[in-house]
């Protein structure tokens, strides 16, 4: 089963765009409200049974179950007779709010952390249409229960034989996008290595450096409207919450922030389609880049985005059918490409100079050879001896590579097996 998701602006009007609001409002109190039975029952059992709290006790029964995902459920239509409001929504959207805390709250229980949390007003900013009977969109209108026909901008044509499965309203800024769940009976096999292969090194002098010598200055999207967003935020700070002239001013650097957000994927993008152009194979660094995102180039990391990068580069070689691999990342720039001696050299050097082979390039570009090499030792036949692959130029579908390193034969010399 082939699943994808297409995102479209849609326009709705002044009513519908008032309706989807104070949807999105009651689904939020929905969502609270069941957050609170969940916190209420672990508050009180979080005594022991022989003591009380010096501050507060819950006085719950004893033998109350925990408030589950079906009993939540089963409880809106006696609390829609209780609170009229409630059925204003669809019933399967209210579903959802209810389903979807219960996620997080399975998430919490796996992890050991990160709690759901109540949702304050305007947080809640989407809504979740699971079932159709028949295809809701068409080449101008996208048709919902309870609300009709909203506009879309149907940019790019649903392929043919997908089914629409589910429709998710967004709200980001003063935009609206209608994010489409499109579903196909067919298996796709994952690519297999072949052809030309690509080491990438992203860092923050270079936002990339591959291999075959590509070097990309990091854009610095945020960077460059930080004195924007500084001014309009200094000028919300002085508003009365909830007035008319916050609400504008809020509305302001949600766009901003939302110019930044669209201007930065789509640079990923382009990046990600330019690198498989260049290779059948793109192998980056396996890094978790939210431990970098709290040190000292914080914001500087996260202006970059590069987990989001390596995603969108993921994708983007599944759907062109181009390998994508993670390699390890320790000494990958403390390594000679070429030898594979270990050449030591802190930040400040930015030019690989090994004093054993004689090999001189750019610091990241010997990093992303490093990276590519292995790469292909991870593609390669586990248990093969005599001839050891350096390169990719024994994989089927591969030409003349652009580096200097080439698979050579170690002269009869073979891996002595472990038993």
């Amino acid at each position: 089963m082939l699943t994808l998701s297409h995102r479209y602006r849609i326009y709705p009007d002044a009513a519908q765009e008032q309706q989807l609001i104070e949807w999105m409002e009651i689904c939020r109190s929905a969502f609270n409200y069941a957050l609170r039975e969940i916190k209420d029952w672990c508050l009180g059992r979080k005594c022991l049974v022989d003591r009380c709290s010096l501050e507060k006790e819950y006085i719950l029964p004893a033998d109350l179950k925990f408030p589950g995902e079906i009993q939540q459920l089963n409880n809106l239509p006696r609390a829609k007779k209780q609170f009229p409001k409630l059925g204003e929504v669809p019933s399967q959207v209210l579903q959802q709010a209810i389903k979807q805390l219960h996620r997080g709250w399975e998430y919490f229980q796996k992890r050991g952390f990160g709690l759901p949390r109540f949702k304050k007003y305007g947080q809640f900013k989407s809504l979740l249409f699971p079932q159709f009977k028949e295809n809701p969109v068409t080449n101008l209108h996208v048709k919902l229960p309870k609300i009709g026909a909203i506009s879309i901008n149907l940019h790019r044509p649903i392929p043919s034989g997908f089914v629409v499965k589910q429709v998710r309203i967004l709200r980001k800024a003063d935009h609206w996008y209608a994010s489409i769940s499109l579903q196909c009976d067919v298996s796709i096999p994952d690519p297999t290595p072949h052809g030309h292969p690509i080491g990438v090194d992203v860092g923050l002098e270079k936002f990339l450096a591959t291999s075959d010598g590509v070097f990309l200055k990091p854009p610095k999207f945020f960077k460059t409207l930080q004195s924007q967003m500084k001014l309009l935020q200094r000028r919300l700070s002085r508003k009365q919450k909830r007035s008319k002239n916050y609400e504008k001013q809020r509305l302001k650097i949600a766009r901003l922030h939302h110019k930044i957000d669209n201007t930065r994927k789509d640079f990923h993008y382009k990046q990600a389609h330019a690198l498989c152009d260049a290779g059948d194979m793109v192998f980056m660094e396996d890094l978790d880049y939210r431990t970098s995102a709290k040190g000292m180039f914080g914001k500087h990391m996260l202006d970059a985005a590069f987990g989001q990068f390596r995603n969108i580069v993921k994708y983007v070689c599944w759907k062109r059918g181009k390998f994508f691999s993670e390699v390890d990342a320790r000494g990958t720039s403390q390594q000679c490409p070429e030898c594979g001696e270990e050449v030591k050299k802190d930040l400040s050097i930015r030019v690989h100079d090994c004093p054993h082979c004689g090999f001189h390039t750019d610091r990241d570009v010997a990093a992303g050879q490093n990276i590519r090499n292995r790469g292909i030792k991870l593609i390669s036949t586990v248990g093969q001896t005599g001839i050891e692959s350096a390169c990719a130029d024994d994989l089927p579908g591969a030409g003349v590579t652009q580096s200097r390193q080439v698979s050579k034969s170690r002269k009869g010399k073979t891996r002595k097996s472990k038993k």
